[in-house]
């Protein structure tokens, strides 16, 4: 290997609203931590990742723990450099001779500007180049799907912010859409059904665990139960209340929903070719929020496609960094580049 390769090794990083993904060239998988910083009231950053979101909704006022990206893009452009420096550098004390060469996935919908902040923050962060790539294409890499060749492939990829529906042959996305509707909106439907039929209000963590625990997009389980513990909305108390999976499952409705017909209306913009050989390979779910219980089977009823559901999910956007870094054949041909 050359000796700058390993002073500075390529990096590919899945810049995700509710988690950030890190590859490092040669050691693989190097960081898998939430999209969370905290800061005091001297924007002095506290933690980042793991720790800071332990303190999501238990800090003090000097203190405040937030998310710097959402819907799949930039809120906050200094603490997203922040973290973005403390990813690429984990130990501070310790600078590195030679700054490394970015790779980063974005959602499909970003704009022109949105893609830019993403690449100067990058910048600003340590990097020495940045490529920007869109998600859905690096998720098929990563899931293994042959890209490169003349046949149509179906990706639907949720992260926390976003979920991006592309059809993707010969190395390049042929058509797509991006829908503000995934891991945080299912959490968001989670708390305003408690709201409404209990009068309870619970946090975001809280609303997280629930969906894990019983959360399904297709058929609840039958008898399955969770606890959600929050203050009563009549007289500030806390308070515990006990969900079923049907209920559940009646709050994230409308999400899923919008998820399906999101990759209906792909599937409809498609080529013929193409359309005919996702029919014959069928769709594939890559991202955390394909997870949820019961999506492939959802999906699979609506669009009367057989639907896979890859492997690692929440690690393809990041595989497919790294997959492009080791093979130079799997760039597109007009890569954005900083």
């Amino acid at each position: 290997m050359k000796l700058w390769r390993w002073l500075a090794p390529d990096v590919g990083i899945d810049l995700g609203t509710a988690n950030t993904l890190v590859y490092t060239q040669n050691k693989g998988v190097t960081a898998q931590e939430p999209s969370v910083v905290a800061v005091d009231g001297q924007k002095k950053v506290l933690a980042v990742g793991n720790t800071a979101k332990q303190m999501l909704g238990r800090t003090p006022g000097h203190i405040t723990a937030c998310r710097p990206l959402r819907y799949g893009v930039i809120a906050d452009f200094d603490l997203t450099v922040d973290m973005l420096r403390h990813f690429l550098n984990p130990r501070p004390g310790r600078r590195r001779l030679l700054r490394p060469h970015c790779m980063i996935g974005v959602p499909s919908g970003v704009t022109g500007v949105e893609r830019r902040a993403i690449q100067d923050a990058a910048l600003q962060a340590g990097a020495q180049e940045v490529q920007v790539l869109e998600e859905p294409l690096l998720a098929a890499i990563g899931a293994g799907l042959p890209v490169k060749e003349p046949v149509g492939s179906m990706v639907v990829d949720i992260g926390g912010g976003t979920t991006d529906v592309a059809v993707v042959s010969l190395g390049g996305i042929v058509t797509s859409r991006s829908l503000r509707v995934a891991g945080d909106e299912i959490d968001e439907a989670i708390i305003q059904w408690v709201r409404r039929r209990h009068n309870l209000l619970i946090g975001p963590r809280t609303a997280e665990a629930v969906k894990i625990a019983i959360g399904s997009a297709y058929e609840p389980e039958t008898g399955a139960i969770a606890h959600a513990c929050g203050r009563d909305l009549y007289n500030g108390m806390p308070r515990v209340v006990t969900l079923t999976a049907e209920e559940v499952h009646t709050a994230l409705a409308k999400s899923t929903r919008a998820i399906v017909t999101c990759a209906r209306q792909t599937l409809e913009n498609a080529p013929p070719e193409l359309a005919a050989d996702i029919v014959d390979r069928g769709i594939w779910l890559t991202g955390g929020g394909a997870l949820l219980r019961g999506l492939d089977r959802l999906m699979a009823a609506e669009t009367g496609m057989t639907v896979h559901l890859a492997e690692d999910p929440l690690l393809c956007v990041v595989k497919g960094t790294a997959r492009v870094m080791e093979d130079a054949s799997l760039r597109p041909k007009s890569p954005h580049i900083a």
